[in-house]
């Protein structure tokens, strides 16, 4: 008997150890301020060949492609012709709430994400309508024919049951015939569909994950606090999936069949000094690309100003992890 309870209290002590290892911080090699963004707001990043890709939560009927010549970035209009939205299945409490918010603060659709594939078409995902707007490199945009099976199996998940808390980010692989969607907070949650024939659909189920509760945010963090587990982004590179998770301040890799946390790591270093801080009490880092080199992290100000005095929209670039993105802990 006391042989078993100095085993188990071995491996609590084991458990807490490792659950309690410093996450590795990620250095910052630079940060851009966005010129140009008629709603300000960026909310989501695409990496589409060379350019950078970009949205605004503000904007409906156009998208952004970032000129990066120079230190302070220009976003460059680029005006598409929005067809009407599909129902997607959401309540019509929810799709009320969205339609009443538009008319305050601008932006039905709630553009919260952008994505490309290797032929070049960019997927924008609505989170006011829980769609994905498909915009090919020639001809009409035309909204994504999802079955409505998604958003019965989220919302039976937990997922999809909050206002301004749908779908906060998409990535698709190369080919085009697979897209991973996150769903923002309370609770949280990665989800799979695969093109079919004439559809949109799941194989076997449509949720990777689904998970509620808080956790701390990082010490930095002035009056750190227990805040609800939230993703704000997601990014295809190398066969793995990697959630910007904002309100800890951190990216992690996971598996993109299982949602499984590979390895993880922290921003908080470098953007939670004094002079870069927000007033907001939670992360404003919305938007997400991680390449070879590195990471894009974009930040939705929310027409905040920083503590240096910033108001425009700020693109991060920080530098990959030693021994690159697919190293083992």
């Amino acid at each position: 008997m006391r042989l078993g309870f100095a085993l188990a209290c071995a491996l609590l002590l084991t458990s807490f150890t490792a659950s309690a290892e410093p996450v590795p911080q990620l250095r910052l090699l630079s940060g851009h301020a966005v010129d140009g963004m008629r709603g300000g707001n960026l909310s989501g990043l695409a990496q589409c060949g060379n350019e950078l890709w970009t949205v605004s939560d503000r904007d409906d009927n156009q998208i952004y492609r970032l000129d990066t010549r120079e230190h302070v970035w220009q976003a460059e209009t680029v005006h598409i012709e929005v067809p009407a939205v599909p129902d997607s299945g959401l309540p019509w409490g929810l799709k009320s709430r969205v339609w009443a918010a538009s008319f305050v603060r601008g932006g039905d659709l709630d553009y919260e994400g952008i994505t490309c594939d290797s032929a070049g078409n960019r997927y924008v995902v609505s989170e006011g309508h829980a769609a994905v707007l498909q915009i090919p490199p020639s001809g009409p945009a035309s909204w994504l024919k999802i079955s409505p099976t998604m958003v019965r199996e989220a919302r039976a998940r937990g997922l999809l049951l909050q206002f301004n808390s749908i779908f906060e980010g998409l990535a698709i692989n190369p080919a085009g015939d697979q897209l991973w969607l996150a769903a923002e907070r309370q609770g949280r949650g990665l989800l799979l569909i695969k093109r079919k024939q004439t559809v949109w659909d799941c194989e076997g189920g449509c949720v990777l994950l689904s998970e509620a509760g808080r956790e701390m945010q990082p010490a930095q963090f002035p009056k750190a606090k227990a805040v609800s587990r939230d993703f704000s982004d997601v990014s295809l590179f190398s066969g793995k999936l990697f959630t910007l998770e904002r309100n800890n301040y951190k990216i992690c890799r996971r598996d993109p069949q299982t949602a499984e946390v590979e390895r993880c790591w922290s921003y908080a270093d470098e953007l939670l000094h004094d002079n870069l801080r927000y007033s907001q009490n939670y992360g404003l880092e919305e938007a997400l690309v991680v390449d070879a080199d590195g990471a894009w992290i974009g930040v939705d100000n929310n027409n905040g100003t920083r503590a240096d005095g910033e108001n425009r929209p700020v693109v991060w670039r920080f530098a990959a992890p030693d021994g690159g993105w697919s190293a083992q802990p």
